[in-house]
């Protein structure tokens, strides 16, 4: 199966477990690969045969600007299950890093890697 990957998208967004970090925010970043046929894309150069991944990008970070949920994998879900949506997708992996993460004496990023199939 083709796919398209995007990545580095980054946002800043509400989603946490403290409380403090639904208020005050932080960096996300996100990377998704989306599986579709590419063939008549391929053949037409036409737009219209491919996803315009302009939209997913938008659909991303409206998600993450505007969700408040306590779980980063929670958003990771919403971001999957909203590219879903298309008809041309029937697969997407979503991962999702916290590149900041409130923890004490921690440096590192924090990362969920989800991927889900269309059910059909």
């Amino acid at each position: 199966m083709d796919s398209i990957e995007i990545t580095g998208i980054r946002c800043y967004g509400y989603t946490g477990y403290l409380p403090e970090e639904q208020v005050l925010g932080q960096w996300f970043e996100v990377d998704v690969t989306l599986w579709l046929d590419l063939t008549q894309a391929g053949k037409s150069d036409a737009i219209a045969d491919t996803l315009d991944y302009r939209t997913t990008i938008e659909k991303v970070k409206n998600l993450v600007k505007t969700a408040k949920f306590a779980l980063v994998e929670r958003l990771a879900e919403a971001i999957a299950a909203s590219i879903l949506e298309s008809a041309k997708v029937s697969q997407v992996r979503v991962r999702l890093t916290k590149p900041a993460a409130p923890i004490p004496d921690f440096g590192g990023k924090i990362t969920i890697d989800i991927t889900r199939v269309r059910n059909n």
